[in-house]
């Protein structure tokens, strides 16, 4: 390995060498059994004698730091005490502004649960990773495409296979030229704000709602408001002035799963009509539909390109995959693409143009119509063993798309269920609070359960070790 020394006006050149390397070992960048440079490479890239090397690995030969073996090099010794006190952080003077303060980062996703209901998770076992992988491994090949960059956009292909898909699948109308590919939906609500929005602009959310959008918009400097919602959909009317945009789940409302109703959707129209504003359409999972009738995409109603679709395949196909993207009004094309330039200039290629053979060769389609088989019988078990387990307990929000069920607490307040949530973890049974998804004080108060990564042989032991966990504390009084 390549070892970085500095001697910059130094004197004792062995001695300094000795002291960096020693330092290394026992902060532990140089671990027990790694393989020192030669002397005449680290001499070499030093611009030092051999010699003045071979006098501090001698050094740290005998002090017991290293060990050499004749004709195979020197190692840092195995199993060498390193300090009891960690060495002291360094001062810096940089410091990040408040918004960054106030960002949680999702670890309870980073954790791996016996009995997984969390909400969002696709179940990585359906994927297709033998077509995947030979669809990827055609694109990395030595050719000249290989080597240099591309469209902002995104690759052609995928844009054109993403039009005609959702076209015939959601109805939505566009050209391969509206779509622009990101890395998730999450950088979709990035570029849209960073296109229509400025410091200070009153966007609004719904509440309870998806928090990462939230924040992404927090951090632009912008007036974030949540708005309620009922058994439509997002109370339109409760929408605050001078809003200059309205990021909204209408397909499947995250977290409660109720669809927003046709007359709702179509007063958010007109409202966007009315005040000049925007509307960001976040359909994440509406792929996964297991009866009633197709919802129609707000994006369909407009008429005025007032709405900004965005799309998703981490749940479809992977998370890891990073992959999704925009359906945007002609007139924010070049505007869209500025902003992904500057953002990051194109989303991985390679991935892009498997994920358009995936689509164009049936492949996708099929993928889907096996998830959808999976889901459907977990959604059912998980609402038939809520409906016998906890009837007294939980009132389940109907709904019957995508990977999560709501369920409202019918005498247990927002700490208690944190505190459910909580237990249940420690037993392996892994679920989210509603309240947890609340933009100002909680005013829903329940649990989220995903079927997206849970098998079905596992949910009636998983509800009923969280059933358990509802015995153990007494509801609240009143």
């Amino acid at each position: 390995m390549e070892f970085h020394v500095s001697l910059i006006a130094r004197r004792d050149l062995a001695g300094e060498i000795y002291r960096q390397i020693r330092t290394a070992i026992l902060e532990g960048r140089l671990q027990g059994g790694h393989a020192l440079p030669p002397t005449r490479q680290l001499a070499a890239q030093l611009s030092v004698s051999r010699m003045t090397v071979s006098v501090a690995y001698d050094r740290l030969i005998g002090e017991g730091f290293a060990t050499a073996r004749v004709g195979a090099g020197t190692y840092v010794a195995r199993n060498l005490e390193r300090p009891i006190e960690p060495a002291k952080p360094r001062e810096m003077a940089l410091r990040p502004r408040d918004t960054w303060k106030q960002v949680p980062l999702p670890s309870e996703l980073w954790r791996l649960a016996k009995f997984d209901f969390r909400a969002g998770i696709p179940d990585a076992r359906l994927f297709p990773y033998e077509a995947w992988r030979r669809l990827l491994a055609r694109e990395f090949q030595p050719t000249g495409e290989a080597g240099v960059y591309s469209h902002p956009a995104g690759h052609a292909g995928l844009r054109e296979a993403i039009v005609r898909y959702f076209g015939t699948s959601r109805g939505i109308r566009a050209d391969a030229d509206d779509v622009i590919i990101t890395n998730g939906a999450q950088q979709a609500i990035d570029l849209s704000a960073r296109v229509l929005l400025k410091p200070g602009d009153r966007v609004a959310v719904e509440d309870p709602g998806y928090g990462p959008p939230r924040r992404v918009l927090g951090a632009f400097g912008l007036q974030v408001c949540g708005v309620p919602v009922d058994d439509e959909g997002l109370i339109v009317d409760a929408i605050p002035p001078n809003t200059r945009l309205v990021y909204v789940t209408p397909s499947h409302q995250f977290p409660l799963g109720m669809s927003m109703s046709l007359n709702r959707r179509l007063a958010l129209i007109r409202w966007a009509r009315d005040t000049a504003a925007a509307i960001i359409e976040d359909d994440y999972d509406s792929e996964f539909r297991f009866g009633g009738r197709p919802i129609e995409p707000l994006h369909m109603l407009d008429t005025e390109g007032r709405v900004i679709y965005v799309g998703s395949f981490s749940k479809t196909m992977l998370p890891t995959l990073r992959l999704g993207f925009l359906i945007v009004p002609p007139s924010l094309r070049t505007a869209m693409h500025s902003a992904k330039y500057l953002a990051d200039w194109h989303s991985p290629l390679a991935i892009q143009a498997a994920m358009a053979r995936f689509i164009e060769g049936g492949l996708f389609a099929r993928h889907l119509r096996r998830m959808r088989i999976a889901y459907e019988r977990r959604h059912q078990l998980i609402v038939e063993g809520l409906a016998r387990l906890f009837a007294d307990e939980l009132k389940v929000v109907s709904s019957s798309i995508g990977l999560h069920v709501a369920a409202l607490a019918r005498k247990r307040s927002a700490s208690q269920i944190i505190a459910i949530v909580q237990r249940a973890s420690a037993l392996g049974v892994e679920c989210q609070p509603l309240s947890m998804f609340a933009v100002g004080e909680s005013r829903v108060c329940g649990l989220m359960l995903g079927y997206g990564s849970i098998r079905c042989e596992q949910i009636e032991e998983g509800l009923a070790i969280l059933r358990k966990v509802f015995e153990f504390e007494a509801p609240s009084s009143g």
